[in-house]
């Protein structure tokens, strides 16, 4: 029989068992797979029994075992405690160690894995138990059994090699709550963010009342469902980015990614590799692998702004991901999958690029499954109102002011053709606010651009030129704001198309670009009542 161990092997053995263990505890934030592995390691250098480590079960008041060694799932499971109950308990109440020399001879023994049922399973077993502690707050109880023989005396050296390992699982496990904290908070961050930017994204918040874009509307809503490619055409400017968020973020693939790339703004000998991605020393630069953007997509949507810019052999390859949803990175072998739905935007005029030959006609058919046309905002009727009026409202609120157009600031606003569309309107009212030094917006304080002479179209001159009536003079008088200059705009249109269509409310919301239950809700906010004739 070999010599017992002496006090500096044992010492040795010990310092060489914590490493191992800090080792293992550090390489995983689980600390369930960490602590069985710790386990294991006792067993292995020291030659550990049976040792459980007793945790919080979620938010309730009871505690589990979390990992153990020499226990059956079914032991395991039965492992439940309370404060104060049995000797786990009873180190969760005090946060005290505590040592049942003899299990066999200790009432508050409890038993409750069942694992020392049989009388010779409990003969010369001492049971140690140490608080698991962080900062003064018992995260749990770390429990051993020891064999003891008629020399063994004390059990100070298991105590303190146990509080020593339970003070290493104790601040891994504060670690590992920390960071699920913090990966939960992320996670509802993450969702808040994607609600908002879904409610900032829908049909309802998209300025914009005009019949051509109610059609544009009525396309993305049957659209947005399907995962059929889209390609959007329009001006520089006139949203086309704005359509394909709504597209996406109304679609089942709202939770997934919306990827965009600029065609454009990328070299023709980068696009490839931005697109596709690249594997580590594919050229000259290519330190490392680099996902591209369709993999970067997958499940979600991939917009490519100004698609008509791309060169002919970056076409070849995107017409095959389109038919086979397959491709390899740029310097690869390997073909990868997706599932992406690609919505694409371009303002230039790809039938001509077809006929010219620089852009190729399979990939131009592909492409054009679902054609969606932005109209310019010179032929959005109605609509430079309620983008003045949105954005007006929009930088207000951002840089707090209080300003108003006055209504020959508006009058040249709604003169102006705007030929960067949308974009520029939304540029020159934030200009107006930043700058503006007084209350009202006037038209001195216009750019020399919108203040030019320029064309007026016949609608915005019935809209600029209608007389009020008495009855809404107050609310388009010089001076007053914004909002409710629109609003007395809106009531004298509608009455003088009512007047022309005789009364007619379905001609009439006809030719208002509304449908008849609009115009019904217009006529009753603005307090119209119309006439029933009478039967003889």
């Amino acid at each position: 029989m070999p010599p017992p161990p002496t006090i500096e092997t044992r010492k040795v053995a010990e310092l060489s068992a914590l490493y191992e263990v800090a080792k293992t505890l550090g390489s995983s934030l689980d600390v369930k797979e960490t602590s069985q592995k710790a386990f294991n390691i006792l067993h292995k250098m020291l030659g550990l029994n049976r040792g459980t480590l007793v945790l919080r079960d979620g938010d309730s008041g009871d505690f589990s075992i979390w990992a153990a060694y020499g226990l059956t799932d079914s032991e395991i499971e039965r492992g439940r405690y309370r404060v104060g109950e049995g000797v786990t308990g009873k180190v969760l109440a005090t946060g005290q160690p505590m040592v049942v020399p003899d299990i066999g001879k200790e009432p508050l023994f409890l038993n409750r894995t069942k694992a020392r049922s049989q009388d010779h399973a409990r003969r010369n077993v001492a049971f140690l138990s140490v608080p698991v502690t962080v900062q003064g707050e018992i995260l749990g109880v770390l429990s051993a059994d020891r064999i003891f023989s008629d020399d063994q005396v004390g059990y100070q050296e298991d105590i303190r090699f146990m509080t020593v390992l339970a003070s290493l699982i104790g601040q891994a496990c504060k670690l590992s709550k920390a960071v699920e904290q913090g990966r939960q908070a992320l996670e509802r961050e993450k969702e808040e963010l994607r609600s908002e930017v879904k409610g900032r994204y829908r049909l309802a918040n998209v300025v914009g009342g005009s019949r051509k874009m109610q059609e544009v509307y009525a396309t993305v809503e049957r659209v947005a469902p399907t995962r059929s490619t889209v390609l959007i055409r329009g001006e520089s400017g006139t949203g086309k980015e704005l359509i394909a968020r709504a597209l996406h973020y109304n679609s089942p693939r709202s939770a997934a990614p919306f990827i965009r790339v600029s065609c454009a703004a990328l070299p023709q000998n980068l696009l490839e590799s931005e697109l596709f991605g690249h594997e580590r020393g594919a050229f000259t630069g290519a330190n490392e692998m680099r996902r591209g953007r369709f993999e970067l997509a997958d499940s979600g949507t991939l917009f490519l702004d100004e698609i008509g810019d791309i060169d002919l052999a970056t076409q070849v390859k995107l017409l095959r991901v389109l038919q086979e949803r397959k491709f390899e990175r740029v310097g690869g072998s390997r073909t990868l999958s997706v599932d992406v739905r690609l919505v694409t935007a371009t303002n230039r005029d790809l039938e001509k690029a077809v006929r010219d030959g620089s852009f190729r006609e399979d990939l131009y058919y592909r492409l054009n499954v679902i054609p969606v046309f932005l109209p310019p905002l010179r032929e959005r009727e109605g609509d430079v109102l309620m983008l003045v009026e949105h954005f007006l409202r929009r930088f207000n609120q951002e840089h707090t002011k209080n300003l108003a157009f006055g209504r020959g600031a508006l009058r040249q606003m709604l003169r102006y053709p705007w030929p960067g569309n949308v974009r520029e309107l939304e540029n020159a009212v934030e200009r107006l606010v930043v700058l503006s030094q007084g209350d009202t917006i006037e038209e001195d304080d216009l750019p020399l651009a919108i203040r030019s002479d320029l064309p007026v179209s016949s609608h915005t001159a019935s809209l600029l030129d209608a007389r009020p009536t008495p009855s809404n003079r107050e609310s388009q008088a010089d001076g007053q704001s914004l909002p409710e200059t629109v609003r007395g705009l809106e009531k004298e249109r509608i009455l003088r198309t009512l007047r022309d269509s005789g009364g007619v409310q379905t001609k009439a919301a006809k030719t208002l670009g509304l449908t008849v239950r609009q115009l019904g809700y217009k006529l009753k906010k603005y307090g119209i009542k119309l006439r029933v004739p009478q039967a003889d």
